[in-house]
C-alpha cells in the first residue's frame, strides 16, 4: 500500500514541480489580475495568464500534454503561432476595426507613426551589441512597435525559440502603455506645447474610404514585399469594413474571427512559458531591451512632431507623437488623457489616431523590411 502511494505520489506535480514553475504560475496569476482587477489589456493579458498557468503544470514527458510535444493538443493549436497564422487573421480583425479617416485627413500625420519605428532599428543594434545572432536581434527589436501579432508574426519566422518572452514582453508593454509612456511625455514636451489646439479635420469622402486600402496595400507591399500576408489583410479588413456590401463579412471579421484567434494566440503563447524554458538569462535581456525599444520609440515620435513644428505653420501638439507606437488605441487614448490634465476642454482623441493606426502599418512595414534583410 505504502509503494502504490509512492508511485501515485511520483506521478503528481507536487512531486515534479520545481522552483521555474512556481515563479511562472506566479507570473501568470499577476497577469490575470492585471487583466481582470486593473483592466490591463484583458483580452490579451488573461489568455496569456491562463496559458502559463496551462503550461507551467508539471507533466511526464512524452505523454502527449505538453505544447513542446509533438502529438499534443496544445502543439497543434501552437502551430498556428509558429507558422504566423494567428497574427495576419488578427490583422484581418483590426482592419475591419479602423477608421482611417483622420490619417487620410491630415495626412502629415503618418509621418510621427513612421518615426515611432525609429526605436525598432535602434533596439534592434542593442541587442546586435549585446551578443544576439542577428535574427534574433531583429525579433527583438520589433517589441518596439509595441504591436504584439507583428512581434509574434516576425519572431516565428525568424527567432521561433524567443515566441516566449518575446511575445510576452510585447503584450506585457502594450498593457502598461499608461503606465510608461505619460512620464516620457512630459519630460520631452512643454507644458506651452500640450496644450496647442489641433484644427478640426476636413471630411473625408466615402470614395476615399474605398479608395484608401487599396493603394495602402499597393505602395506598402510594393515596398515591402515580406509584410504582405499583415498588411494585405488589415487592408482586406478595411475594405471590408468601408465597402458597406460586405459589411456581414467585416462584422465576422472584427467579432468572431479576432476574438477566436486572440483567445488561440493569447493562450498557447502563455502555455509555451514552461518555466525551464522561459526564464534564461536572455529572458531578462529581452525584457529590458523591449523597454528601452518601447521608450525609444515613444521619444521619437514625440521629438519627430517638435521637429515638424519648426517648418509647419499650423502646429501639431507633440503629444501625437507618442501615439506612433502601434498600440492602437491605448496610445491616442493616453495622448488624450495626458493632453486634458493640461486643459481639459483640449480632445486630443480623434488626431491621436492617425498616427496610431499609421503605427500598426508602420510596424508591419518594419517587420517586412527586417524579414527581408534576414532572409
Amino acid at each position: 500500500m505504502d509503494t502504490l502511494f509512492l508511485e501515485f505520489f511520483q506521478n503528481t506535480g507536487f512531486y515534479l514541480c520545481d522552483y521555474r514553475n512556481i515563479i511562472m504560475i506566479i507570473v501568470g496569476m499577476i497577469f490575470i489580475y492585471l487583466g481582470i482587477a486593473k483592466d490591463y489589456e484583458p483580452l490579451l493579458l488573461v489568455p496569456i495568464g491562463f496559458g502559463m498557468l496551462v503550461g507551467n503544470i508539471p507533466i511526464f514527458k512524452g505523454l502527449g500534454l505538453g505544447i513542446y510535444e509533438s502529438n499534443s493538443v496544445l502543439h497543434y493549436l501552437y502551430f498556428g503561432v509558429t507558422q504566423g497564422i494567428y497574427p495576419p487573421l488578427i490583422f484581418l480583425g483590426i482592419g475591419a476595426m479602423t477608421d482611417f479617416s483622420t490619417l487620410l485627413a491630415r495626412p502629415v500625420l503618418m509621418l510621427l507613426g513612421a518615426a515611432a519605428q525609429a526605436g525598432i532599428f535602434i533596439t534592434f543594434l542593442g541587442a546586435l551589441a549585446l551578443g544576439f545572432l542577428p535574427k534574433e536581434a531583429a525579433a527583438i527589436g520589433i517589441i518596439g512597435g509595441a504591436d504584439g501579432p507583428t512581434a509574434i508574426f516576425l519572431t516565428a519566422k525568424l527567432a521561433p525559440h524567443l515566441i516566449g518572452p518575446i511575445a510576452v514582453a510585447a503584450y506585457s508593454y502594450m498593457a502598461l502603455v499608461p503606465v510608461i509612456q505619460p512620464p516620457i511625455m512630459r519630460l520631452l514636451t512643454t507644458r506651452q506645447e500640450r496644450l496647442i489646439r489641433m484644427e478640426d479635420p476636413r471630411h473625408v469622402t466615402k470614395r476615399e474610404k474605398i479608395i484608401f486600402p487599396v493603394i495602402a496595400f499597393l505602395l506598402c507591399c510594393f515596398l515591402a514585399p515580406a509584410a504582405l500576408p499583415l498588411l494585405g489583410l488589415l487592408c482586406f479588413g478595411n475594405l471590408l469594413k468601408e465597402a458597406v456590401v460586405t459589411e456581414r463579412l467585416a462584422v465576422t471579421a472584427r467579432t468572431a474571427l479576432i476574438d477566436i484567434a486572440t483567445i488561440l494566440l493569447g493562450l498557447t503563447v502563455g502555455a509555451s512559458t514552461q518555466g525551464d524554458v522561459f526564464l534564461t538569462q536572455n529572458s531578462v535581456k529581452i525584457f529590458v531591451l523591449g523597454a528601452l525599444s518601447f521608450g525609444i520609440a515613444t521619444a521619437c515620435g514625440l521629438l519627430f512632431a517638435k521637429f515638424m513644428n519648426l517648418f509647419l505653420k499650423k502646429k501639431i501638439n507633440p503629444l501625437l507623437g507618442a501615439a506612433g507606437v502601434s498600440a492602437v488605441p491605448d496610445s491616442a487614448r493616453v495622448v488624450h488623457v495626458v493632453g486634458q490634465r493640461e486643459d481639459p476642454s483640449n480632445f486630443l482623441l480623434m488626431h491621436a489616431m492617425a498616427p496610431n493606426v499609421s503605427g500598426v502599418i508602420g510596424s508591419a512595414i518594419a517587420a517586412g523590411v527586417l524579414w527581408s534583410l534576414m532572409i
